[in-house]
């Protein structure tokens, strides 16, 4: 029996970020990991994956529509499907055999096989028992679907299947509106497929600032995305190599059917906790399936863990990555903090889309006093000199304090640009402090800047 002072079960962004903090906090740390590479969902059929078919399929766009606006001429580049794959895993495999080389650098002892927690501070990988003081558990989640729709990864598939088909399908309809769904049905749509979004409630993107949704929902419409909302799929037929959706309004409760060569299910993900012995163990979960945990990340079972998405919050990798790092530090005796109100959501379609605390809806439900900061990107200088002048920067700030209280921003580079704000929420900033810092010139951050001026006496530039 092999000891340790922590075992993390799982090496996605959750779990391999607490490990390596435990090393680096002097605890002796293993992960124990299934799959054949590091990483996780995220990494391996995830968030890296899709932002690289995201980054070329946006580089074929540019040059099929603006190259020559630029006064770069020539034919536009064809698709290679089996070569753009190719990137797409070569990515995967540098960004993986990273974290190979951080935990060797760490000295983080990758258990290789699947875990089970017999009993406490016991921790089973195949036929080997280990001792830990602690163990984390991180397994994150799995793609979740519907009644009536049978997933086979083939011409039914959900985000991992998205990643690997064999050709770029002529018609695609993706079953929910959410970040997977959109990011994904963009990939495909400037590849030339016809792209059909079935969302169940009326707006896509839940929980998004309205303002932004409605905005989202335009531009990709103007990009070839439809979009049928207020839809409820009732099952999906596979036969010759079509698939029919069928879905029934929830308006008027008429039915209609949808064909289509590949069927995409990004109805959100569930947590996986399934084989670790939960249940015999007596760890108390929640009803929607999550470990529950104190404000520790602790379970009712001293000593056991658990972080990222199988527990509690945004199935976000890097709320994951924070709550290891936190639960990292309690475990080594110290203080571990996670601000959930400062946690940033990001769609990696053009334009980008990013938001941090409260929406408006939000604030009006509290019943809240406050203001709004909005600037154009068309209004944006290096934004028009990129064709992306589309979008807006909205800041939210409490009407008597000026105190930043959310951001909302869709445009280029949203990503990046909501961290200004995240720092800023992160120290209590007001509008007028981000208003009042210099920002360089030309760069998209000046938006920002705008925005948090029209919180006060006005913006410089509409």
């Amino acid at each position: 029996m092999a000891e340790f002072d922590v075992i993390v079960i799982g090496a996605g962004p959750g779990g391999y970020v607490c490990a390596i903090r435990c090393a680096q906090l002097g605890l002796k740390t293993a992960c124990v990991e299934g799959r054949e590479t590091l990483g996780g969902t995220c990494l391996n059929v995830g968030c890296i994956p899709s932002k690289a078919l995201l980054h070329a399929s946006h580089m074929l766009h540019e040059a099929g529509h603006n190259f020559e606006k630029m006064g770069l001429v020539g034919t536009a580049p064809k698709v290679d499907w089996a070569k753009m794959l190719g990137y797409k895993d070569d990515v995967i495999a540098q960004n993986t055999k990273g974290i190979e080389f951080l935990f060797k650098k760490n000295k983080v002892t990758w258990l290789k096989g699947w875990a089970s927690i017999p009993s406490a501070g016991q921790v089973k990988v195949g036929d080997e028992v280990h001792s830990a003081r602690a163990i984390v558990i991180a397994t994150g989640s799995e793609a979740s679907s519907l009644p009536g729709v049978e997933i086979d990864e083939k011409t039914v598939v959900t985000s991992t299947g998205a990643l690997t088909l064999p050709k770029v399908p002529k018609s695609m309809v993706v079953i929910g509106a959410g970040v997977i769904g959109l990011e994904m049905g963009s990939v495909y749509a400037r590849l030339g497929t016809e792209i059909t979004v079935v969302e169940y409630l009326d707006a896509i993107t839940p929980g998004m600032d309205g303002e932004v949704a409605k905005t989202f929902q335009r531009i990709l419409s103007r990009q070839g995305l439809k979009f049928i909302l207020g839809a409820a799929v009732q099952g999906v037929k596979t036969a010759k190599g079509k698939n029919s959706v069928t879905y029934r309004s929830r308006k008027d409760d008429s039915e209609a059917v949808l064909e289509a060569e590949v069927v995409l299910v990004a109805t959100g993900r569930k947590p996986y906790t399934d084989g670790l012995g939960l249940e015999a163990l007596g760890v108390e979960m929640e009803k929607r399936g999550q470990v529950k945990t104190d404000a520790h990340w602790q379970t009712n079972v001293k000593g056991v863990y658990a972080i990222g998405d199988a527990i509690v919050g945004p199935m976000l990798a890097h709320k994951a990555e924070d709550e290891g790092m936190a639960v990292a530090e309690v475990i080594a005796g110290r203080h571990g903090h996670v601000n959930y109100g400062v946690i940033p959501g990001v769609i990696y379609t053009t334009p980008e889309v990013a938001s941090v605390g409260k929406t408006e809806e939000q604030l009006k439900e509290e019943g809240r006093a406050y203001k709004v900061g909005k600037f154009s990107f068309m209004g944006n200088g290096r934004a028009k000199a990129v064709f992306q002048g589309e979008g807006f920067v909205k800041i939210l700030a409490d009407k008597e304090t000026d105190r930043v209280l959310g951001c909302h921003i869709i445009g280029p580079a949203a990503g990046d640009l909501i961290h200004e704000i995240c720092v800023g929420m992160e120290f209590g900033a007001s509008a007028e402090d981000i208003a009042l810092t210099c920002h360089a010139h030309p760069t998209f951050s000046e938006a920002v800047r705008e925005a948090a001026l029209a919180c006060g006496d006005g913006p410089i530039h509409a």
